[in-house]
Formats: structure tokens, sequence, C-alpha cells
């Protein structure tokens, strides 16, 4: 079993897992798999917000069997936590439940002009961002550190894909698998 599982809510672009599968292993020393697609969580959508809770998407992942040490889910749709207007993603601190939401990461998503670059470094960067939490890692105030807090994508945009020396030194060392 993998290390980290990604989950996908519904429709995710197979380049966005891919991109996911491909450089989350090196980003975090740890093994990566896709698992099954779970239906959007219409009961998480809030139509006065036009967004789905984070917290409901948590309780979903928690319910799922898989045994891996992560689950990373991935919603394609825009999501908020009670006391914050909109977050990027949200984890169990310690937990093993984490999601990103692909919607404010898109520069569509103000009016502007699609750069998939950017739009794949952000990724990149909130998904470690909230592995990094379920790994016991807390914000850092090192800027250029990916476990940073996002207030806005300025903040996403110049922070690092990589965990600070500081970060790095707390961060659970991934399970070692040894060979006869």
């Amino acid at each position: 079993m993998p290390d980290i599982i990604i989950v996908p809510f519904a429709a995710v672009h197979p380049r966005i897992l891919s991109l996911l599968l491909d450089r989350l292993p090196t980003l975090t020393s740890r093994t990566v798999g896709i698992g099954e697609q779970m239906p959007r969580p219409f009961g998480a959508y809030h139509p006065s917000r036009l967004q789905y809770e984070g917290d409901q998407l948590l309780e979903l992942l928690a319910r799922t069997p898989l045994k891996s040490r992560s689950v990373l889910g991935i919603i394609d749709a825009d999501c908020f936590t009670p006391g914050l207007n909109f977050v990027f993603g949200q984890a169990l601190y310690q937990g093993r439940e984490s999601f990103i939401a692909l919607a404010r990461l898109r520069q569509g998503f103000y009016g502007l002009s699609e750069n998939d670059e950017l739009f794949e470094r952000r990724i990149l960067k909130e998904a470690v961002h909230e592995l990094g939490h379920t790994w016991g890692l807390a914000h850092c105030e090192d800027t250029g550190c990916v476990m940073h807090f996002s207030n806005g994508l300025h903040d996403t945009d110049v922070k690092s894909d990589r965990f600070c020396n500081h970060c790095m030194v707390h961060v659970e060392p991934a399970p070692q698998v040894c060979q006869p």
C-alpha cells in the first residue's frame, strides 16, 4: 500500500493526477498511489455560497477504508471552512485526511488568462502543504517554506514546494521497508 493515496472527488483531469503521482514522491519522499474516485459530495455543498464545506470533505475521506498513512482528496471546486471565506486545501492535523480544492488555484477563477505551468506549481505546493499538516507540521514563519500559510495566491506563488530545514527535521520519516 502506498504511503499517500490520492482520492479524486468526481472527475479530476488525468493530467493533474499524473502530475501528483509523478512529483509527490520526490517532494515528500513517500510512495503515492491513486485511489478510487468518490462521488461529488452534494451533502457538503452550500448553494448559497456556491462552495463545498471542507470539514465535511475530511469526514468523507475519514470513512474510506484505505490503509495508507495519508489520504489526499482532490476536488475541482471552490471550498471553505467555517471562519474562512475560502480554502485552497484543508487537513486533519496529525491525522490521515487532507484535500486540495482546485478552483481558486486557476488563473481563470479570477478572470485572468490560464497558465497551466503556474496552476501545476500551485497544485503541488498546496498538496505538500496539506500533507505536511497530516504529518504534524504547523504553519511556518519562513515565507519560502511550503508550510507557510497562504492567505492568498501571492503567498502560494512566492513560497517553495519544499519544506524549510526547520520543518524538514520535524517531518515524520517515511516508513522504511526492509529488504531481505
